[in-house]
This record gives C-alpha cells, structure tokens and sequence, in this order.
C-alpha cells in the first residue's frame, strides 16, 4: 500500500517504521528540517521536506492515488484540514490525530462530513488502557477481545504463585474456570508455551479468560485481588483529563496534582467529585504532604519522562501497590523494568497500534478480517482478533488437523456470544470471532495462520 504520513513526531516516527517493515510504501512531510533528516537516515522511506496543507506538497508526495494519508502533525486543526484536502485529491482512506476534549466529540459526530476513515486520540486511548489495568492492579497490562467477553491479562508470576514448577497440562485442576497462559516472556526469551511448559518465578505470563473469571484466577496464582479505591494522578495534562472521568465512572476516589493553577481550575471545574489540588508532584515532601503513601494506585502522567520516573520510583519505595508510568520514549522499557517499574503506558505506541490495526484491516481479503490488534509481552508477540469469513481453507475442519504457523496458538473462538477454549477437535466455522496469539509478525488475514 501507498501511505503519506504528515508529521514526523513521535507518533507518526513509530508509525513509519513499522509500516514501513510491514512493507508498505511510506511517504513522509514535514515543515521541520531536523525531524525529516532523521527520518531520511534512520528509515527506508522517502521524505519531504514541507508543509502538509500546501496542495503542491501533497501531490509530490504522491496522495492523489495514495491508499491512505495519516496527519499526525501537533496540531487538531492541521491534521482534519490536511485530510479533508488528501480525499479531494483522490486519497482512498485517511485518518487524523485529534487531541483535544473539546474537539474530540464533535470530530467523531462529524467524522463522516469530514470524510474521516478514523481518528485517534492517543491520550484518550492510554486513559482507557489506565482504568483497565487499575480494574486489576496485579496486572501490568489488559486487553479487550470480542467486544469485551475475552481478556488477555500480562502479569509477572510471584515466588509464592502455586503454577510454578507444574507443567501446564497439569494445571487444569487448580483453576475452577476456563485459562489459558498463551505467551511467556523469561528474560529475552519469547516463547508460545506448550503444555510441556513449565513457568518459573519472574516469568511474564500473558493468559486469556472471561472477565468474570480474573479475579478468581488471581487469587488462585497467590496474587492481590484488591480493587483500587483511591488513585493519586501527579500531572493533569490531557491523559489525567480523560482519566479522571472515567476513573470516577469506576467509583475509584481521585486525587490530582498539577504544578499550573489554570490547570487545576479547568480540572476542578470539569471533575467537582476529584480532589485537584495545585503542587509540584516531583517533590517528595508535597507527594507525602497530599497523601501517596496512603493510596492504593499512583499515575505519574507530567510532561517529563525523568518526573515520571522518580515520582514511580518514590511510590514504589512507600509501597503504594500500584504504580503506572507515562514514558515517551520506549526504548527506556527494558531499564525501566530492571529498575523495579513494571507498568509503564506510552500514549503514541498504544495509538500506533490502533492505526496499524486499521491498516492490516484494509488489507483483508483471505479468510476473514481483521477487528483488533494488540501488541503484547513488551510488543514482541501480537494478539489478533478475526471474523471468519467464508474462504478461510481452515474452515469446519478439526484444529488438530491444521498445519499451523510456528509459534502461534490459536487462544479463543467464540461463537454467538459462546466463549470456546479450544481442544484438537473443536473447528473455526464461517462468522466466528478466532484470537490468535502469534510471535510472526505482519498477519492481516486469517489464512496467514496456516502453514505454507
């Protein structure tokens, strides 16, 4: 496919670079010289030096008979204007960032008007990822699945949990509800386990079940099942804004600190039932002062990495039993991880994800199409959902006479609202909805699952 991205932030950086590998033909404007350099040097892709609303501009870069144009640039109003000139140049799909409440609401009433294919708010989609992980504070990360009847939970298996050192085919009498541990991340190691696998203290397990049954499971696995009833949140930038509505939703008590009083007057004024309250949450005194050693979550979301995590690192030290960080630059993960910060959210790799997704839904044309698309165990191994569709080469035939991909476990089907966890005999019929867990990267098409 041929894809112009405008805007060569963070976002639309990370966006090039796995289009790119995917192997689609990317195109990137930007007005800033430095940004498109980098680009230049670090990617094979071809870059422009320019402004994404200039009509000229934007055929050289070839949208007139692009398949798709993402403006990712900082500003709303650019990326609604530089799409809504992509379609009358002849772009097939477009998608826009859209940051700000104000805007957010009216974009997605109006999306159709603008002749928007998608638009995405990174902020809002890390605020969601939030509450779904304070749902469940042993977890480091939560997805969603068939419309929320299927959860793929990663946490990290305690000394204590009483899976250690049995094979998981033996693990079927401990749990009184349908799981399934469907990756495994052991120091870099990756691995797709088999009922032959035996978990060890420290692995990164990620299991699929209900929603109904998780708390259930993590009593069993010796972890807390403790709701989270109060949370601190240290920054009150548009994450904490989308955050506190729905953390309050949750009946979760919320507390927020920010340095700027304009700033906590908006937020005081929009959220009456939080507490906002105006004070520097990286110093150690005032976060002792507003009470964060006594909450049971802590969300460290200002505008500094290095805030983020010290302010985590002081929560983790009072023992606060959860703590989520806002970082920007991803690669920090793996020292973060080491320096005992297990939860981290970064806002334009979790919006990378979702346009990705839309992106390998286009695509689909063998099998089924795609619906949703997770990156899981640190964004080594994808979760994907499929529709069954009526020329998928698998389909009415038992699993265990499939030839499978390596490395890929098909996790869940479910059929007219019926969860199913697979065995050998069980088979994939036209409009299931099929998970699948996979370490192979790029699948858009639910043929890919099989074997060449």
């Amino acid at each position: 496919m041929k894809i112009v991205i405008v805007g060569n932030g963070k976002l639309g950086f990370s966006l090039a670079e796995r289009l790119s590998d995917e192997g689609h033909d990317i195109v990137i404007i930007d007005n800033n010289e430095t940004v498109i350099s980098m680009a230049r040097n670090s990617l094979d892709v071809s870059c422009i030096h320019g402004n994404g609303l200039s009509q000229e501009v934007q055929t050289q870069a070839g949208v007139p008979t692009a398949d798709l144009m993402i403006a990712v640039t900082s500003t709303d109003e650019q990326n609604i204007l530089c799409c809504l000139l992509a379609k009358k140049l002849g772009a097939k799909h477009s998608i826009a960032r859209v940051r700000e409440p104000d805007y957010a609401k009216s974009v997605m009433t109006l999306r159709d008007e603008l002749n928007l294919s998608l638009a995405i708010n990174p902020e809002k989609e890390a605020a969601t990822d939030i509450s779904r992980i304070l749902r469940f504070p042993s977890a480091m990360k939560v997805d969603f699945f068939a419309k929320g009847r299927i959860e793929i939970v990663e946490l990290k298996l305690p000394a204590d949990s009483p899976i250690i050192g049995h094979p998981l085919s033996k693990l079927s009498g401990l749990f009184k509800a349908q799981i399934l541990i469907c990756a495994v991340q052991r120091g870099d190691d990756v691995i797709i386990p088999n009922g032959d696998f035996v978990p060890q203290e420290g692995d990164r397990i990620s299991l699929t079940a209900a929603p109904n049954d998780i708390s259930q499971l993590f009593r069993t696995l010796g972890l807390t099942s403790t709701k989270t009833r109060t949370a601190m949140i240290v920054g009150g930038g548009k994450i904490a804004y989308y955050l506190i509505r729905e953390l309050l939703e949750a009946g979760i008590r919320v507390k927020v600190l920010d340095m700027d009083p304009k700033r906590c007057e908006l937020l005081a004024e929009r959220y009456p039932k939080a507490t906002v309250l105006c004070g520097d949450g990286s110093d150690r005194e005032t976060l002792k002062d507003e009470g964060a050693e006594e909450v049971d979550a802590l969300v460290a979301l200002t505008g500094l990495d290095e805030e983020n995590v010290v302010i985590s690192m002081y929560a983790g030290a009072c023992n606060v039993p959860k703590v989520i960080t806002k970082v920007n630059h991803i690669s920090f993960g793996e020292v973060l991880s080491k320096a005992g910060i297990e939860c981290v959210i970064t806002p334009h790799t979790i919006a990378a994800d979702r346009i990705v997704r839309y992106v390998r839904a286009m695509q689909s044309s063998s099998g089924g199409s795609m619906l949703a698309l997770s990156k899981i165990v640190g964004g080594k191994v994808e979760a994907i959902e499929f529709r069954v569709n009526d020329d998928f080469k698998g389909k009415d035939l038992p699993l265990k006479n499939l030839r499978l991909q390596k490395n890929l476990l098909i996790v869940s089907i479910v059929r007219a609202g019926k969860i199913i966890y697979p065995t050998g005999d069980d088979v994939i019929r036209t409009d299931d909805r099929v998970i699948v867990v996979t370490t192979v990267a790029g699948m858009d098409e639910l043929n890919d699952i099989l074997a060449k």
